[in-house]
């Protein structure tokens, strides 16, 4: 689904990505880990074409992310609090992203139903700007708006950032069962080793821009990685 290829990112003459080679198959959910600047936000922006790389290319099924915008069909995203609207309360801006993907707004309402649990009663019918949310509100709404689209890949930058422990949870029961529903590569940051071991197929670790580790998840996963981050 994407393949990079000789990927270089520089700023001020440092190099923050230098990624010679990687591909994510389709139905992958891997996870991003890596110390700050480690490279995982410019990373993901690249992907997203928010930002141009130096030299090598981004493809997406094929074609280079810069040069089209086909992959925009089948790709959805949630980075932070940029990507919202946060002059409108969360009913509205739901009703705008629905609109963009010709829901109506009765489709809108009843895709909402399903996060339900999700929200725990803190986003729908408040009369709050989204501004007025908590971070962590912010991120639920960001991430039911970046599902809306039903996309064949998804990018989450630190999904479970200052969510509570319940939410937590329930957001990693959601990322299993999107991952059985719909044959969805998701790409996944987080410093938290639990969630992204629990959840993803595949960890790849960044440390300042360059691929460290491109494993599959399994029972040792979290050790290893603990033992990296630890030395």
């Amino acid at each position: 689904m994407l393949e990079i290829k000789d990927l270089k990112k520089t700023y001020g003459g440092k190099t923050v990505v230098n990624i010679p080679e990687l591909r994510i198959h389709e139905g992958e959910t891997i996870g991003l880990v890596g110390n700050n600047g480690a490279g995982k936000t410019t990373l993901f922006r690249m992907m997203l074409d928010l930002i141009r790389p130096d030299a090598g290319e981004i493809l997406s099924r094929g074609e280079d992310v810069s040069l089209n915008d086909q992959w925009k069909n089948y790709t959805s995203s949630y980075l932070d609090e940029g990507f919202l609207i946060d002059y409108l309360t969360a009913e509205e801006y739901f009703l705008f992203i629905g609109s963009l993907h010709s829901m109506s707004d009765a489709h809108v309402i009843d895709y909402l139903q399903q996060y339900e649990e999700f929200f725990n009663g803190e986003i729908l019918n408040k009369g709050k700007y989204i501004r007025d949310f908590s971070k962590g509100n912010q991120n639920k709404v960001g991430i039911a708006a970046a599902l809306m689209q039903s996309p064949e890949l998804l990018v989450l930058d630190e999904p479970f950032a200052n969510l509570d422990p319940t939410t937590q949870i329930r957001l990693k029961t959601m990322v299993r069962s999107l991952k059985q529903s719909r044959n969805m590569a998701t790409l996944i940051s987080s410093h938290d080793l639990n969630h992204v071991t629990d959840v993803c197929d595949r960890i790849i670790l960044l440390e300042k821009g360059v691929v460290i580790k491109d494993i599959r998840t399994d029972e040792n996963t979290l050790r290893e990685l603990e033992a990296y981050f630890s030395e």
